[in-house]
């Protein structure tokens, strides 16, 4: 008989998360520099600098926070996992009474309960506390030099993009609104991809994605341009 293989796009929410996050940091940060210092009206080489310079910037950041973040939630994780080691080495009984309680509140029969935790346990009793106690299981494990080189790679492949648009318009009205429409494109783009990754509805993460950024490019040229009057 052949075996049913199943996919499921959760497996994918480790990678995507900080991807997405990346991307879409990458083009409304770089495109809201971009924007407020074009509209005080800079000379495009003040522009390209600014921009390039938050491009690198952003990524470190971006990898620097990713790796921190997720390093405090690996070792939450780890922490638990020895809690649980010595739990289960000090009182295994207590520990397969929890673990078949676990079970019964599901609705699983007192007797099934019971057995079906003790079959368990026989086999690998801390994956199966982790998995069924603390929801650590292998999707949702922390990887935190994954997050932090996804986040960078993709902050730098998002804010190239309205970078590299400035770069070809001329400084003035017509940078801002060639960055400000492309990069609403782009974060439009980015939205459908991601929900298409992750199996969402494509619609509405476009959209959410597409308001988010509208609105924060919008305020920065706002500040942006007071700050050029102001000077």
């Amino acid at each position: 008989m052949r075996a049913h293989v199943e996919r499921h796009l959760v497996q994918r929410i480790g990678w995507l998360r900080a991807a997405v996050l990346g991307a879409n940091d990458g083009i409304v940060s770089t495109a809201s520099l971009i924007v407020g210092v074009a509209a005080a009206a800079s000379g495009k080489a003040e522009v390209m600098l600014a921009g390039a310079a938050g491009l690198v910037a952003g990524a470190m950041s971006m990898a620097a926070g990713e790796y921190v973040s997720v390093s405090s939630q690996s070792d939450t994780e780890q922490a638990d996992l020895a809690r649980e080691r010595a739990e289960l080495e000090q009182s295994p009984e207590l520990e397969h009474q929890e673990l078949s309680r676990l079970y019964q509140e599901r609705g699983v029969s007192d007797a099934t309960a019971d057995e079906v935790a003790r079959q368990l346990m026989a086999k690998d009793a801390l994956g199966t506390h982790a998995r069924e106690e603390l929801g650590i299981s292998h999707v949702s494990t922390a990887r935190p030099v994954q997050a932090a080189l996804t986040s960078a790679a993709t902050f730098t492949a998002g804010a190239a993009m309205p970078l590299l648009v400035a770069f070809f318009a001329p400084v003035g009205q017509t940078m801002i609104v060639a960055v400000t429409v492309a990069s609403l494109l782009f974060l439009a783009l980015l939205g459908a991809i991601g929900a298409r990754s992750g199996g969402a509805p494509v619609g509405k993460a476009t959209f959410r994605v597409f308001f988010w950024g509208a609105l924060a490019m919008a305020i920065t040229a706002g500040i942006g341009k007071l700050v050029g009057t102001a000077v």
